[in-house]
């Protein structure tokens, strides 16, 4: 739509106003002839000047030639729409830069006076950047999306196939959001189906509050120690334990429940347990599971030879204690170490047999859960023949450090002292003797001894032959 009264309301515009006028209409703006060549130019801004080169080498051109290939048709058919008298529509155009980059250009024309056309032209720049944004946050958000149904498939997966029951539960209400099902098939003979029903429903009132301290406990600090319950539908007992998650803005608990044999009850394991077993029972080092206060649950055959126990029996429900060689230490560093959470390698003692028999033994430990409950693996080593060929206590010669420091709770201190000193006393000589070149007098003056002194010396540590009366010296 035209003005009503450009005359009385512009005025007479001259040249150069109208120039203004109309450069200040677009952000770029050609004046082309009849033949399409560009005339006259004007840019709205110094930075797109630049960019597309600026007067010097559009004018003189066909304007056709400064844009890319694939939008000469475009400014074809817009100067003959333009020259027709037919009303132009606006059209997306990419002017060539400087760089030889693409600027997109959305351009319209008008014919004025006999044979010129002014064509207005508006940077999409920002606007295509934008677009361009767009375009590749929703590729980000489809491939976020796809990886995440994915993920979501292959937990759902999990979720279904799970042997154990497990349920979600809303942390706020209490409530069964969903089940797996196993735990369909553990709760769903009853009245009413796990989903929609209250955890604690499942449950005896006597097994309730154990449930509610473990979800409180979780809820508070993430985790709980699990607990056993009773189902209220067919007195089975369940070893319980949860974990807390969020999902959208909502706390859940992943609650999942192990189902504990009936006493009597035959175990039947997948053949490769099976077999690791029977390797267990028939290894050669002993190797024993307690309970959480050290009292044996069950132990291999070279356990019970080395306790000399006839039977498992005998040693089941007693305290490991009872044969570690420091009765009330061993087992309590023993126990301490793995209540806390860590593992033992290597802890040296000795292991005592029920009729006086004592086994050297390095021994190797490590808790795990049995049932819900925390318990402990021992593997236990026969380390006394590698230790055969180092000197026994009461020999004559010396110990090393390290021999001393493992006869400490085996051996009176009085006889470690002992042993301390003539390890001193035999390192003394032996440096004498080095630093004189082997010279008996000279290393005799020098440790302050009378040289009938060294050769007892000398003879109770075997470095000289008891007929070597220290002639040459």
């Amino acid at each position: 739509m035209s003005f009503t009264a450009p005359r009385n309301s512009l005025g007479a515009l001259d040249a150069d106003a109208a120039a203004v006028l109309v450069s200040a209409a677009a952000d770029v703006t050609l004046v082309v002839d009849e033949d399409g060549v560009i005339r006259d130019i004007a840019f709205s801004s110094d930075e797109l000047a630049r960019d597309l080169d600026g007067q010097a080498p559009w004018l003189g051109r066909a304007w056709r030639d400064t844009v890319a290939e694939d939008s000469q048709p475009k400014v074809a058919e817009l100067l003959r729409d333009v020259r027709s008298g037919n009303a132009t529509r606006w059209r997306h155009v990419n002017q060539v830069s400087v760089s030889g980059a693409h600027v997109p250009v959305l351009v319209s024309a008008i014919r004025i006076g006999g044979d010129r056309t002014v064509v207005f032209g508006r940077d999409l720049r920002a606007i295509s950047s934008l677009q361009q944004r767009l375009v590749e946050a929703q590729a980000s958000l489809e491939r976020d999306y796809s990886r995440l149904r994915q993920a979501e498939t292959r937990y759902r997966l999990l979720f279904q196939t799970a042997t154990e029951p497990v349920l979600v539960v809303d942390a706020a209400s209490g409530r069964i959001v969903e089940a797996n099902p196993a735990a369909v098939g553990l709760f769903g003979q009853g009245p009413r189906r796990p989903v929609g029903t209250a955890l604690l429903d499942l449950f005896e009132p006597a097994s309730r509050e154990a449930l509610e301290m473990l979800l409180a406990s979780v809820r508070a600090t993430g985790r709980g120690d699990d607990v056993t319950a009773r189902t209220a539908a067919d007195q089975r007992d369940v070893v319980v334990s949860a974990a807390l998650f969020r999902q959208d803005g909502t706390t859940l608990f992943l609650v999942r429940l192990i189902q504990t044999l009936a006493e009597g009850t035959a175990v039947i394991l997948p053949k490769q347990k099976s077999k690791l077993l029977k390797l267990i029972d028939s290894v050669p080092d002993a190797f024993v599971v307690t309970d959480h206060d050290g009292r044996v649950i069950t132990a291999n055959a070279a356990f019970l030879e080395m306790t000399q126990l006839a039977a498992e029996e005998q040693a089941r429900g007693e305290t490991l204690d009872r044969w570690l060689g420091r009765s009330g230490v061993d087992l309590d560093v023993l126990l301490a170490t793995l209540r806390g959470g860590g593992p033992i390698r290597l802890f040296s003692t000795s292991l005592r047999g029920a009729f006086g028999a004592t086994t050297d033994v390095e021994i190797s430990a490590v808790s795990m859960m049995n049932g819900g409950k925390p318990s402990f693996g021992f593997a236990i080593r026969d380390v006394g023949r590698r230790r055969a060929t180092q000197p026994q206590p009461g020999v004559a010669a010396t110990r090393s450090v390290e021999q001393l420091t493992e006869l400490i709770g085996r051996v009176p201190l009085k006889d470690l002292v002992r042993e301390a000193t003539d390890v001193i006393e035999r390192l003394c000589i032996e440096a004498a003797l080095e630093l004189t070149n082997d010279n008996r007098a000279s290393a005799a003056e020098m440790l302050g001894l009378s040289r009938q002194s060294l050769y007892v010396k000398l003879r109770r540590y075997g470095l000289i032959g008891p007929d070597d009366g220290g002639e040459g010296d």
